[in-house]
């Protein structure tokens, strides 16, 4: 029996801290991600805001990651893939920190914007540097690994996030992060090997991710703020406007600069754009879940911030289990019919919430949506980034992929606030309606202008006299319950569209050369990530 030479065992072994370090760092920031979310509520408690203060901790961080991803992406070709990761995760670590001592929501959102920064340093970096250290024949069993865990650390999220909220502040949501941190930079450190960066003469593209952020902001603030201020705010509307005018701008730009972080030319694959597409509708449907379920289970439900979490574990297992599953079916038989059947199931699953009262049943009410959606999911997810994959050459995957990430990232961003503003919209109108010809005191009008500013919620209503503090409960539940069942069947409907768009749009490709099995039962020749790999869902 032949043995490993001692070069050969160092090799192995630093192959495997170095996919110990990038699953560490990944899940640092999808543990993050979904451990705020659940967290959203008791930062609303103790720094105020209301709607829109929760959105903002939201999408800021969601702001600047989707917009600097490719950014991030791009600076690793041009300086090494070790040292951004390192500065991404160090930057991540950083910015934990900071959230954890901000004294107000304004600086909250502020540092949550930094730590969207570090976080599209890290993300794509993390990925390049599993390709950059396993030769091509491991690299699939890497990534799957790497994605494997990252699902793990979505569904633990929740769990960790509920647990240290039941016994701790909100703010050592955030310190968890640092010893995390320290041990995937010690790691980075030890045995990620430096390599020599790919494209030492490319230009950075600041002005293209100045664009982006400048033109996604203008829109994001608009629609954020515009319950609060209103359509004919000249902040509103101006913000809104040059929102889309430098978007644009940004688009024309990436047409003609000679080292674009956005490759449009990509574009003209038809699976690559349909793919993205679907990807808009899918992730801004599904993000929109997410976030308005974790509200109105807390605010209205008063579940627990450790319930709120088991709620929605069963989502990460579903999809832990049978993803991987989906995607060697799809490309057995073709992604079209997966990636156009998964939607109407899962759309279907998220409908059937509709069904919830303001007293919620889990097992009756919320857990057999949560299921039809998560298999619906199951589905798709797999197919989805296999199709798009496959719609660009092999040596184009890497910026295919990043640019998918970033469509998923500013879907759910886009689809936050833009169905937030519909929710709280829907909320004031009806709470309006509930309490038509009620007659209220000067603290009755107090408490309900303090139930619009928060939304999904119940207002403060202890110096208001008994009967009618009743009565302005009763008609806050009910004004939730009708704007939650408004945003959950928009985010439903905006699903199912992805699901008709992929159906129609997607071709199935032609082989250019049968499959063949192999030993293992698995084809040769499929697309990586049709053995599991998936864009992980944003929180």
């Amino acid at each position: 029996m032949s043995q490993a030479t001692p070069d050969g065992g160092r090799a192995a072994s630093i192959k495997r801290l170095t996919l110990v370090a990038t699953i560490l760092g990944s899940s640092i920031a999808i543990l993050d991600t979904s451990s705020v979310s659940v967290a959203l509520p008791s930062i609303q408690r103790s720094l105020g805001g209301g709607l829109a203060g929760q959105q903002w901790v939201s999408n800021a961080y969601l702001l600047t990651l989707g917009s600097l991803i490719l950014l991030g992406g791009s600076l690793g070709d041009i300086f090494g893939e070790r040292r951004v990761f390192a500065l991404g995760v160090g930057g991540f670590g950083v910015t934990s920190v900071l959230c954890a001592i901000a004294p107000s929501i304004g600086t909250l959102i502020a540092f949550r914007a930094l730590q969207g920064v570090a976080g599209a340093l890290l993300t794509p970096s993390s990925l390049a540097v599993i390709i950059a250290t396993f030769p091509e024949k491991e690299r699939g069993p890497a990534i799957g690994t790497w994605t494997a865990w990252g699902t793990i650390a979505g569904a633990l999220g929740p769990l960790i996030a509920g647990t240290i909220l039941n016994v701790a502040s909100w703010r050592w949501i955030f310190v968890i992060n640092v010893p995390l941190v320290i041990a995937c930079l010690s790691l980075i450190l030890k045995a990620v090997p430096a390599a020599t960066p790919s494209a030492p003469r490319r230009r950075v593209d600041f002005v293209g991710a100045l664009l982006c952020v400048l033109g996604l902001g203008g829109a994001v603030f608009a629609l954020i703020e515009q319950p609060r201020l209103g359509w004919s705010s000249p902040g509103v509307s101006g913000s809104l406007a040059a929102g889309v005018l430098l978007f644009a701008a940004f688009l024309v730009y990436e047409s003609r600069t000679s080292d674009p972080m956005l490759r449009l030319d990509l574009f003209k694959s038809r699976n690559f754009t349909v793919g993205n597409v679907e990807t808009l509708a899918l992730y801004g449907g599904l993000s929109a879940l997410f976030f308005f379920l974790t509200l109105f289970l807390q605010q209205v439900a008063g579940y627990s911030p450790l319930k709120s979490g088991l709620a929605l574990l069963p989502e990460s297992l579903v999809m832990f289990v049978l993803s991987s599953r989906f995607g060697a079916l799809a490309d057995r038989f073709g992604p079209r019919w997966f990636m156009g059947g998964g939607p109407l199931i899962a759309g279907a699953g998220m409908l059937m919430l509709l069904t919830v009262g303001v007293h919620v049943d889990y097992l009756t009410e919320v857990l057999p949506g949560i299921l039809l959606f998560s298999l619906g999911l199951s589905i798709t997810v797999a197919p989805l980034t296999a199709a798009i994959l496959a719609g660009v050459s092999q040596d184009e995957a890497g910026i295919g992929s990043a640019i998918n990430n970033a469509v998923a990232r500013v879907a759910g961003l886009i689809a936050t606030v833009a169905i937030g503003a519909l929710v709280a919209a829907q909320f004031s109108s009806s709470l309006d309606r509930h309490l038509d010809g009620q007659p209220l005191t000067p603290r009755g009008h107090a408490a309900v202008a303090q139930a619009k500013r928060l939304t999904l919620g119940r207002p403060s209503v202890a110096s208001v006299p008994p009967r009618q503090a009743r009565t302005i409960v009763a008609a806050s539940d009910q004004a939730s319950l009708d704007a939650f069942r408004w945003g959950i069947g928009v985010a439903g409907v905006l699903v199912i569209c992805g699901g008709l768009i992929g159906a129609i749009g997607i071709r199935n490709p032609r082989r250019a050369v049968e499959a063949k099995r192999c030993s293992g039962g698995q084809l040769t020749g499929a697309p990586l990530d049709a053995a599991g790999v998936h864009t992980p869902a944003p929180a």
